[in-house]
């Protein structure tokens, strides 16, 4: 038979993981009596410990950690987090040992927690200060953007004034002018109304379409049909890509024309295209 002794592991050990070889501890004293085998392991740093011994030549040594693991993840910072998009990625990133920043940015002053973290938001007059102090105590901040459309524009603005990159999932703005204050900028930047690959992949084919076969569906009616939940506050982003590539491949639509159902039942986003040739 054999014992196993667990060994308190302090924050010494990281520190001197690289002078010290732990892994590999320096046999002292071998002795084999009647009653066994004793080893004495002394380990190269202040305290000493004893591990002891089998009746067989099997030994075992388990390391137990006596302190929690610091969160060491990529800080982030998620503005909008109070809506249901936010609220979701916060989570998720806390879930996945990210390290969200304490501070956040939203429509007015409160204080929430996720996973036992307080998040404090701010509402626009604070935005330029809280960013700023932000960036000086987690330097490697990266920020994901899901607010409300009107805050779209300014929003971008400040990250690309104080060079910070960022995801930005929340739809409407200036599209253009988002585009332009990005490349000026070089900031590092994902912009997408859609994080699913599956559709992500399919508003590029519809893109590489538009291109190459302009004109190609002129004559067809298009009827587009969306629901979402009751406090989504304009129609998606996903909606907007898809009818302006139909819109360049000829089909004349607008985006009063869309019929957009809210739901205090939906959960998911219903997303409907019908295509019809005029002349039937």
């Amino acid at each position: 038979m054999a014992f196993v002794v667990k060994v308190p592991l302090n924050s010494r050990y990281s520190a001197c993981k690289q002078r010290n070889n732990l892994l590999n501890p320096t046999f002292s004293e071998l002795k084999v009596g009647k009653w066994g085998t004793r080893l004495n392991i002394t380990a190269p740093i202040d305290r000493r410990f004893l591990v002891a011994i089998a009746s067989n030549q099997v030994q075992s040594v388990e390391v137990a950690p006596t302190v929690e693991p610091k969160n060491v993840g990529i800080p982030i910072m998620v503005n909008g987090c109070t809506g249901k998009m936010g609220r979701s990625m916060l989570e998720a990133a806390i879930s996945a040992w990210l390290n969200p920043v304490p501070v956040a940015l939203g429509d007015r002053r409160k204080v929430l927690e996720f996973g036992g973290k307080l998040i404090e938001v701010y509402g626009p007059t604070d935005k330029e200060s809280i960013i700023s102090s932000a960036l000086k105590d987690y330097p490697d901040l990266i920020v994901v953007d899901y607010t409300v459309p009107a805050a779209v524009n300014g929003n971008v603005e400040l990250y690309c004034k104080y060079g910070v990159p960022f995801v930005l999932g929340t739809t409407g703005g200036d599209t253009e002018l988002l585009y332009k204050t990005v490349d000026d900028s070089k900031v590092y930047a994902v912009i997408s109304p859609q994080m699913g690959k599956q559709v992500v992949a399919f508003l590029a084919a519809m893109e590489i379409m538009a291109e190459q076969f302009p004109g190609a569906f002129s004559g067809y009616n298009l009827l587009v049909v969306e629901s979402h939940q009751a406090g989504k506050l304009d129609i998606s982003g996903t909606a907007k890509d898809v009818i302006s590539c139909f819109q360049k491949l000829g089909v004349s639509f607008e985006l009063e024309q869309v019929c957009f159902l809210q739901t205090h039942h939906c959960i998911n986003m219903f997303f409907c295209l019908h295509l019809q040739d005029a002349r039937i």
